[in-house]
């Protein structure tokens, strides 16, 4: 099995990172192969509508200059799929927007291509914000007919600075038990 986390924070290092990596640590203890692929720098634009992928049927994204089309193949081949993103304005990154949108077109567009994998939200904040970050991403999930399993609380984790969110205990908490309950549903459909 195979789970595959997008970060779509600018910080490489950061607390939306960590956060995914405290969802990994049950998922590779139960045996799942785990890769995290870094979002920051690597995503040029936005989804531009060109209804391209629907022409082609390729579940693909016609613009080939970045990594969104590897992250569409990863997804692909995934058996869960994390969407990470730190909370900006109380939403997600334009990274992580770009690339929901542009894979949501895609793999949608060419047959529902991610229905029936796992999907799961990880979101980090300073304050305020994130449950709408979280329902952003829990939409797209949702829109490709994917299953979405909860956790002891959403999945949030509070930070400002670069690793604060490992100081929040219960949100290290809540990653571990969403990553508990990632392994338990990966496990009973596959």
């Amino acid at each position: 099995m195979k789970v595959v986390a997008f970060n779509g924070s600018p910080r490489l290092k950061g607390n939306t990172g960590s956060l995914i990596k405290a969802v990994f640590k049950p998922l590779e203890s139960a045996g799942i192969d785990c890769e995290l692929v870094q979002l920051a720098g690597k995503v040029n634009r936005g989804c531009t509508a060109c209804l391209h992928c629907r022409t082609t049927q390729s579940g693909l994204c016609v613009f080939d200059d970045d990594i969104v089309n590897a992250c569409i193949q990863k997804m692909k081949e995934a058996d869960g799929i994390i969407i990470g993103s730190p909370t900006y304005f109380a939403n997600m990154t334009a990274e992580t927007k770009a690339l929901i949108d542009r894979a949501g077109y895609a793999t949608r567009g060419s047959g529902i291509l991610l229905k029936r994998k796992v999907g799961a939200a990880v979101v980090s904040m300073r304050r305020a914000g994130a449950l709408t970050t979280f329902n952003s991403i829990n939409d797209f999930f949702l829109i490709n007919e994917m299953i979405v399993p909860g956790s002891s609380y959403w999945n949030l984790g509070l930070g400002g600075a670069v690793g604060e969110a490992e100081d929040d205990a219960e949100g290290i908490r809540t990653m571990n038990r969403l990553g508990e309950n990632m392994a338990w549903l990966l496990e009973k459909l596959l």
